[in-house]
């Protein structure tokens, strides 16, 4: 299983980096969509429906109207008129719900496990911010310089990737306080700790080596410590709607890693909380 997952990795983070910097922006956006809309076909498995079918009709629906009320082409997206902001402060509230409903659980599942519309209502607020979210990162100073939104993308993948691997090692070795033990009782404080210092590190290093401007390094830092929070936070909402559903994996799409929503889990919370507070709060 190691080894599968290993190989996976070397495979799709090169294709993931190419499609982030080399895709034209209409292409990028229709990855995007293809990648959400993957993501929203493994959500219906959470979700007591007749058919995964007929659950997958709303998402569709939703994600469709998006499109159309919302501008797709980078200028516009990089203004980020009113409407864009509204999608990243539902966001950024959604993860603040999502996390106390993962730390409380199963306490609070009263409120949402038997009930099929709010269990499609999360999956809609887990993917439209997202969704939403990278492709107005991605929009950034579009026009001056089509790489720098880019960069900025391609800095949160690092910051997610960093904190799973120091929250791994140092779990590893130091854990022993139980983060949420009824939703993943792997994941620790000690973990959270490790990772949270290792991607503060690779984040203010990838900054820096990528020429992305921050408004001071304090706002640097409380926004890497503020996203790699939510992005281990996110990683529990996933696990919890799965123990939820009695499913192991999202899917079987990527050899040794599960499904699209397996390996995106972190990148849907940190997305649209980095794009939260960088482009908009800080």
């Amino acid at each position: 299983m190691l080894k599968q997952r290993i190989i996976t990795a070397l495979i799709l983070a090169p294709l993931v980096i190419a499609g982030i910097f080399f895709l034209p922006f209409p292409a990028f956006v229709a990855a995007i969509a293809a990648v959400t809309l993957v993501g929203f076909w493994e959500w219906t498995q959470f979700v007591n429906a007749s058919s995964r079918i007929s659950a997958m009709v709303l998402p569709v629906i939703a994600l469709g109207a998006s499109l159309v009320l919302l501008p797709v082409d980078a200028t516009s997206l990089s203004a980020l008129s009113g409407g864009l902001h509204s999608v990243l402060l539902i966001g950024g509230i959604w993860w603040l719900i999502a996390s106390f409903l993962a730390i409380t659980y199963p306490k609070t599942d009263k409120l949402w496990a038997s009930n099929s519309f709010v269990k499609q209502l999360f999956g809609l607020l887990t993917l439209l911010p997202f969704f939403w979210s990278i492709l107005m990162l991605r929009a950034v100073d579009y026009s001056n310089d089509p790489y720098h939104g880019a960069k900025l993308v391609l800095l949160v993948c690092f910051l997610v990737w960093s904190a799973d691997t120091g929250a791994y090692f140092s779990g590893k070795r130091f854990g022993k306080h139980k983060m949420a033990p009824a939703v993943s009782p792997n994941k620790t404080i000690e973990g959270l700790i490790g990772g949270v210092v290792l991607a503060v590190i690779i984040t203010w290093i990838g900054a820096n080596l990528l020429a992305i401007p921050f408004v001071s390094i304090s706002s640097l830092l409380l926004i890497a410590i503020i996203t790699v929070v939510i992005s281990v936070l996110g990683d529990l909402v996933e696990s919890m709607f799965k123990r939820a559903s009695g499913v192991k994996d999202s899917g079987n799409i990527l050899p040794g890693h599960g499904g699209i929503l397996d390996r995106i889990d972190s990148l849907t919370a940190a997305i649209p909380v980095f794009a939260l507070l960088y482009l908009w709060l800080m």
